[in-house]
């Protein structure tokens, strides 16, 4: 069955109006953050912020690792091996 589909209409400021229905079936209250973008195809994406903090929190579960950490040891393995390669070359 098709997406019902929903008539929006810009205003002369570039506004645009979600219609009441759409809001409910979104569950879009008044004061919530979109974020809004391209997709791919061309097409105009608006997602509610706490939704895509959800969805980046649920990506990021299984990482038992901080990413601080290991950047930490990432800069101290380079610091080392320039220091290897002052100390070869007698600097």
């Amino acid at each position: 069955m098709p997406p019902k589909m929903h008539r929006v209409r810009m205003g002369p400021q570039g506004r645009i109006v979600v219609p009441a229905e759409l809001r409910r079936e979104l569950g879009v209250e008044p004061e919530d953050v979109l974020v809004g973008w391209i997709d791919d195809d061309g097409r105009l994406v608006l997602q509610r912020r706490e939704d895509i903090e959800r969805e980046l929190w649920a990506m990021m579960e299984g990482i038992e690792t901080s990413l601080a950490d290991e950047l930490i040891a990432e800069r101290r393995r380079e610091a080392a091996r320039e220091a290897e390669q002052d100390a070869e070359y007698g600097l």
